[in-house]
């Protein structure tokens, strides 16, 4: 069965966006670009929120500037073709490999990873992300933890009042001092 993963660049006191909304704390150094690039390949299909939807739409068009680095490009080649799932109830339309969903994120996770296919079923934007999470459908948190406090925003994980144990899979430090984690969902038979 297909992997649920949620992953996305976070600050060390938990957030993915700064209470002005701002994120640029997270622009990757090459090194952490890279692996950004080679973690969208094990990715069959990404799920999408409304605003990182809107944040991405760069991406499919960037092949066209000519300015981008050979990294660059290479993202976006991977990125453009992509199956992408957008769920938001405010876009009537969406570009380039992606599908307009407006609701039963639960019923289209469960779709999914019923189709036969390659690749791992990723979640991108904490809403989203606390919606699958609070119906148990996240089997990994993956996160590029970045050495700085923002004090508030958008949290990268979902304020909720229960226990979910994990375990660790992977780390790896960054030369720029951020924190790739990796943790899988510890799945427990109900007693």
């Amino acid at each position: 069965m297909r992997s649920v993963t949620y992953s996305m660049n976070v600050s060390l006191d938990g957030y993915i966006v700064a209470p002005d909304g701002g994120f640029d704390w997270t622009v990757p150094d090459d090194e952490v670009f890279r692996f950004w690039i080679d973690e969208i390949r094990e990715v069959g299909v990404h799920l999408l929120g409304r605003r990182l939807y809107e944040t991405m739409l760069y991406w499919e068009t960037a092949d066209q500037d000519p300015s981008l680095d050979s990294a660059t490009l290479e993202w976006a080649a991977l990125w453009k073709p992509l199956p992408k799932v957008v769920f938001s109830t405010t876009l009537s339309e969406v570009q380039g490999n992606a599908r307009l969903v407006s609701g039963g994120l639960a019923e289209e996770i469960e779709r999914l990873r019923a189709q036969p296919g390659e690749g791992d079923i990723a979640i991108g934007g904490a809403t989203l992300a606390a919606e699958a999470a609070a119906s148990d459908l996240i089997d990994e948190y993956r996160a590029v933890v970045y050495p700085v406090l923002v004090g508030g925003g958008t949290p990268f994980f979902p304020r909720r009042e229960r226990r979910v144990d994990l375990d660790l899979v992977e780390t790896r430090t960054f030369s720029s001092k951020a924190v790739y984690l990796r943790h899988r969902v510890t799945h427990r038979p109900l007693p």
